[in-house]
C-alpha cells in the first residue's frame, strides 16, 4: 500500500500562510511522520510532498525520509527559473538525505500566467531535472491544463506527475467540459500520470458523496488507464473535508470495479514505478 501525496509541516519552524484563513482551521496546527503513520496503518511507503515555495523546506524532508522508513521518497521544491538550477539539484542529490529526492514541484497553481510552464527557463529548468533523472509533479488549475500538455509533449524524456487531477471544480464553481478535455489532451502523452488525489477537498466539504466524486474519477480512469493512476491522500490537507480513512474508502470504493491487478497498479504499482520506491 503507497500513499503518492502527503505533507507534513512544523509551524515552529515556519508558518504556513495558506492555512491562515478560518476554513482551514482543521489543520492549523503541526502534522509529523508519527501522526500519518498512527491514522494509516496499512500504508507501508508514502511520497513526502512539498508543501511551500522555501528552499530550506526539501533538506528538511529528505532528513526525514532518512529518519523515517515509511517515506520511500521526496518532492521537493527548486526553483526552476534559477540559471543555476542544476547546480542546486546536483547539491540537494549529494546532501545527507539525496537519495530519497525523486521529483521537484512548484505552485503552478498559484501562478498568474497561465503560460508559466511554457516559459523558456522554466522549460530550462524542466530539461535539468530530466538530465538528474527526477520527476516533475504538475499542481495546477483546469486552465493551466493546455500548457502542461505542451510541456510534456516538448519534454518527452521527464516524467510527469499530475496532482489532485489538476483541479476540477466538482463543487460546481465552473464547466466540466474545459477540465475533461485538458485531461484527455494531457494524458494522450505517455510521460504523463495522474494523482488520484485531492478529490474531496474540490467538492463541497460538508455535503460531498462518492457518487459526487465518481463522474470525474471515471475521466481520469478512461483517459490514463489504471496502468496510469496512483493513490494520494493528500493528508492532512484533506482534513477539513475527509478523514485519512474515508479518503482512502472512497479510492476503494471508486476503484470497486477494476480489477486485482488495476488495483495493485492505482494502490502500490504506478508510484513504486514512478518514483522509485523500494
Amino acid at each position: 500500500m503507497v500513499d503518492a501525496h502527503h505533507h507534513v509541516w512544523d509551524l515552529s519552524v515556519r508558518d504556513q500562510d495558506w492555512i491562515t484563513d478560518p476554513p482551514m482551521g482543521a489543520i492549523r496546527r503541526s502534522f509529523g511522520v508519527a501522526d500519518l503513520v498512527a491514522v494509516a496503518p496499512e500504508v507501508t511507503r508514502t511520497v513526502l510532498v512539498q508543501t511551500v515555495t522555501v528552499a530550506e523546506e526539501t533538506p528538511e524532508f529528505l532528513a526525514l525520509a532518512e529518519e523515517h522508513e515509511i517515506i520511500g521518497a521526496v518532492v521537493g521544491w527548486t526553483d526552476l527559473m534559477s540559471p543555476a538550477v542544476g547546480d542546486a539539484l546536483a547539491e540537494l542529490a549529494e546532501g545527507a538525505g539525496g537519495r530519497w529526492l525523486r521529483g521537484i514541484r512548484h505552485q503552478v497553481q498559484r501562478e498568474p500566467d497561465p503560460e508559466w510552464l511554457c516559459r523558456k527557463d522554466v522549460r530550462h529548468g524542466l530539461t535539468r531535472l530530466a538530465a538528474q533523472g527526477l520527476v516533475y509533479d504538475l499542481v495546477i488549475r483546469p486552465h493551466q491544463l493546455p500548457a502542461a500538455r505542451r510541456t510534456a509533449a516538448a519534454l518527452p524524456d521527464l516524467p510527469f506527475v499530475l496532482d489532485h487531477c489538476a483541479k476540477p471544480p466538482i463543487a460546481g464553481g465552473g464547466s466540466s467540459n474545459e477540465w475533461a478535455e485538458g485531461i484527455r489532451s494531457l494524458a494522450a502523452h505517455e510521460n504523463v500520470t495522474c494523482k488520484v488525489s485531492g478529490l474531496v477537498t474540490e467538492a463541497d466539504w460538508r455535503t460531498w458523496t462518492v457518487a459526487d466524486l465518481r463522474p470525474w474519477f471515471e475521466v481520469v480512469l478512461d483517459a490514463f488507464g489504471p496502468e496510469r493512476l496512483m493513490f494520494g491522500s493528500d493528508w492532512p490537507v484533506c482534513l477539513p473535508a475527509a478523514s485519512y480513512g474515508e479518503v482512502l474508502n472512497t479510492a476503494r470504493e471508486l476503484a470497486a470495479e477494476l480489477t486485482p491487478a488495476e488495483r495493485e497498479r492505482l494502490f502500490a504499482g504506478t508510484a513504486v514505478e514512478v518514483y522509485g520506491l523500494s
